[in-house]
């Protein structure tokens, strides 16, 4: 077997994994925030830690996977200002943020369910753990690595020289009101809450030695993580956008409970784009797996979409991209339930295991998924037989895109000018327009319509292609 590479954020290099118990290997996954559903971007975060997952499988590792949920103590700032992300949800919605967490926890183990994402080992709420990250508050205090002031209980940086080793960030440029806002009381901008004191109207507040309160939201990761997975483990996941904060807060609050750094292994997926920009609620752009599946996609479309990127480099997403996709995820789909019950030529055997190699090789290579799906692309006219199938079911213990199974849309005909309709015809040149003034809003719009219509658009270097769906 190739040895698994990852790439690790804590050292900045790829690492062959070896485990911290030979034979098995302990993954602790940054959860969903249930204030509301998961976005996509959320979800490719999600469908990299699970190609992770398998990938360990695959080479022979039962993975224990832990995965959170974070139900209390995640603030709008991300850090540690501002209002608990469940308490701004509940009074938006005029509902309970119990109500809300159990409803997007359900919707979460659905989406993930229809990516083909395999269920973690343990989903782990943070609710449900209140005493174990209270205990781990009075350790730190104990140590002396925590203070407490009006509002709550903080971690003193100035206690570990150790901190900024995972973002590279450097004290001295956490100015207030820069990356966090200013808190007089706080010795130092960058301390952050451990736990945090609940006025009486607030809704969400357990007892502890300082009072009425809630657990702040990097606590939640470490006090599980270390219940379930001991005091270090194998590999810690989550979206590059933890690095900063969370991760690092996790680092340091957890190192200075047990003296060793919680996960050996930091591995982070990048941010999905939307139309090249950033997913913004504030730009109407945070769709949903709901979303994809209303306009007409399959979700296993998205996990294929993923596919196209490295984990490690941003992926833009657009309609036109998905389109795509769906049409490259259709027609792997097609080649290889047309080769069930053909015979194998002479040498099938051997191309078989040649192309087994190369995709173990690549997807040990820091899960360079984007090289196994262009294998299989070429392994469809290596003259394997009915051993494409058997292809297709090795390789889709990783890629899980049901490629044996799925649906497969019919082969299309592309219609020429003289077959299409005026209006459609006028439809597509005011696309033509818009995607030639990069307005792609406009063309994600209008291909829309031409599919409402009935026509599915394919772009191509020379125009474009149009199908009757």
């Amino acid at each position: 077997m190739h040895p698994i590479l990852l790439y690790n954020t804590l050292t900045r290099r790829k690492e062959e994994f070896v485990p911290v118990v030979p034979g098995e290997a302990g993954m602790y996954t940054c959860g969903p925030t249930v204030y509301q559903r998961a976005s996509i971007g959320n979800l490719r975060t999600y469908v990299f830690s699970d190609v992770l997952k398998r990938v360990l499988e695959y080479n022979g590792l039962p993975v224990k996977q832990v995965m959170n949920v974070t139900d209390v103590g995640h603030l709008v700032s991300g850090a540690d200002e501002g209002e608990d992300k469940m308490l701004v949800s509940a009074a938006r919605e005029r509902r309970s943020p119990w109500d809300i967490a159990r409803d997007n926890t359900e919707a979460f183990l659905c989406d993930i369910a229809r990516l083909n994402i395999l269920p973690p080992t343990l989903l782990t709420p943070a609710t449900q753990h209140i005493p174990e990250m209270v205990a781990m508050v009075q350790e730190l205090v104990g140590k002396g690595y925590a203070y407490e002031i009006q509002d709550g209980i903080y971690f003193d940086i100035s206690k570990f020289p150790a901190y900024g080793r995972l973002s590279g960030v450097k004290l001295e440029d956490q100015k207030a009101g820069a990356r966090v806002e200013a808190n007089p009381e706080k010795r130092h901008p960058a301390d952050f809450a451990l736990w945090r004191k609940a006025p009486g109207e607030h809704i969400m507040q357990w007892d502890s030695p300082w009072g009425m309160g809630y657990p702040g939201w990097h606590i939640e990761c470490s006090a599980m993580g270390r219940k379930y997975l001991g005091e270090q483990f194998d590999i810690h996941t989550g979206g590059v956008d933890h690095v900063p904060t969370h991760h690092e807060n996790e680092i340091a609050q957890s190192q200075a409970c047990t003296g060793k750094i919680p996960a050996r292994v930091w591995v982070h997926a990048e941010f999905l784009l939307v139309h090249a920009g950033k997913m913004s609620k504030s730009l109407g752009n945070t769709y949903t797996l709901d979303e994809v599946v209303g306009q007409g996609f399959e979700p296993l479309s998205f996990r294929y979409l993923c596919f196209s990127a490295h984990y490690r480099s941003k992926l833009n997403f657009t309609w036109d991209a998905l389109a795509h996709a769906e049409t490259g995820l259709h027609s792997l789909r097609r080649l290889v339930q047309k080769s069930a019950g053909a015979p194998a030529p002479e040498g099938a055997a051997s191309r078989y295991a040649g192309f087994v190699d190369r995709f173990t090789r690549a997807v040990n290579d820091d899960l360079n998924v984007p090289r196994a799906v262009a294998l299989f692309w070429e392994s469809t006219k290596a003259d394997l037989g009915g051993k494409l199938l058997d292809l297709a079911g090795e390789f889709d213990r990783i890629l899980a895109l049901d490629l044996a199974t799925g649906k497969a849309r019919a082969d299309e005909v592309t219609l020429g000018p003289a077959e299409l309709p005026s209006h459609v015809l006028e439809l597509l040149e005011e696309r033509r327009a818009a995607r030639q003034a990069k307005d792609w809003a406009k063309s994600d719009r209008l291909r829309e319509v031409l599919r409402q219509k009935g026509y599915a658009v394919k772009d191509t270097k020379d125009g474009y292609e149009v199908t009757r769906m």
